[in-house]
């Protein structure tokens, strides 16, 4: 069973967490290797999207946010793009879009960055916008500060939380066809609001103290000594007793089950005959015309949506005229 624990080093202004998605990784493979047109991802895709996928659920677990957190890097190579999103429930997804071969073992930059242009976005979705509210949206190139390409993604995400929100941050990613898993240690803002979106009022303070804290430098470097295969295999109590055995840990209660990280899509039959309506009457008939039918798969769940001349013809029965739009749906 996938779950999330949250812990607080006592006296100190450092947090941590770890999350271990079991099932609902699972889930994510086993819906894409059952897609008869994709086939499986090949394995140094598998284990960035696990990797991604477990990142996305410690940031959103790490914020006061009621929406959508949607982590996502794209660029150049034989992977356009990555995306993993976690709702406030903790319900996720996630997909990659993948054109060519992917040489066994590919790194970060063989993957998605083989020109140096690849980025990283991370986008918080509010649940009910505001009129004219706009998501909030951080994005960093996949390069460090010399312009050098980063080789993981834990990296990646160290630099966005160093340069988009002044916060010290240590991460440890694994993933495998079984597991994807996450250990999390952060620097505790002093002032301001605790979330990605929030700007401190102490902003230039916090960006001074960067990497001076030496309490979080010290648990930091005891986080980063955890190996793959230990964050692969050993239960949680196990790692933070070998890791963290001279600390004082408060501990939260663990989140799993129906609480704690989970698979699900957004997706609807609903949501694709708004679509359907966005492309217009004239396109939908095109289509139908051609292949005897309207198809749409969602990449995420792998779910797919079919459409007859007959339910075609009832979208736009009694249904506003709508100008051609977009033709995506997630």
């Amino acid at each position: 069973m996938s779950e999330l624990h949250k812990f607080l080093f006592d006296g100190l202004p450092v947090r941590g967490m770890i999350v271990r998605l079991t099932d609902a990784w699972k889930d994510i493979l086993q819906r894409r290797a059952s897609n008869t047109d994709t086939g499986a991802y090949p394995a140094a895709v598998r284990e960035l999207l696990g990797e991604m996928t477990a990142a996305s659920v410690l940031m959103q677990s790490n914020i006061k946010f009621n929406g959508a957190l949607v982590f996502q890097i794209f660029g150049e190579g034989p992977v356009k793009v990555i995306v993993a999103e976690v709702q406030a429930d903790l319900g996720l997804r996630a997909t990659a879009s993948v054109h060519g071969e992917v040489p066994a073992g590919a790194t970060l930059a063989e993957l998605v960055n083989t020109n140096g242009l690849g980025r990283c976005a991370i986008t918080l979705d509010p649940k009910d916008r505001l009129p004219g509210q706009q998501p909030y949206q951080g994005v960093v190139p996949l390069n460090d500060e010399e312009g050098e390409p980063l080789s993981k993604i834990s990296q990646v995400l160290q630099h966005y939380m160093r340069q988009s929100e002044q916060l010290d941050t240590c991460i440890v990613l694994a993933a495998n066809d079984e597991i994807a898993a996450g250990l999390m240690i952060q620097r505790m803002p002093l002032k301001g609001q605790d979330n990605l979106a929030g700007a401190t009022e102490s902003a230039q303070d916090e960006h001074d103290n960067i990497g001076l804290n030496e309490e979080y430098n010290r648990i930091a470097t005891l986080a980063s000594s955890l190996k793959r295969d230990e964050l692969l295999t050993l239960d949680v109590d196990t790692i933070l007793r070998r890791l963290f055995w001279e600390e004082k840990l408060l501990r939260f209660v663990p989140q799993d089950g129906d609480n704690g990280p989970h698979f699900a899509c957004t997706c609807s039959r609903t949501r694709v005959q708004d679509m359907l309506r966005n492309l217009g009457q004239k396109e939908v008939a095109h289509v139908i015309e051609e292949q005897g039918r309207v198809e749409v798969g969602c990449d995420y769940c792998g779910a797919q949506y079919r459409f007859d001349a007959v339910d075609a013809a009832q979208l736009f029965t009694d249904a506003p005229s709508q100008a051609p739009g977009s033709s995506s749906v997630q």
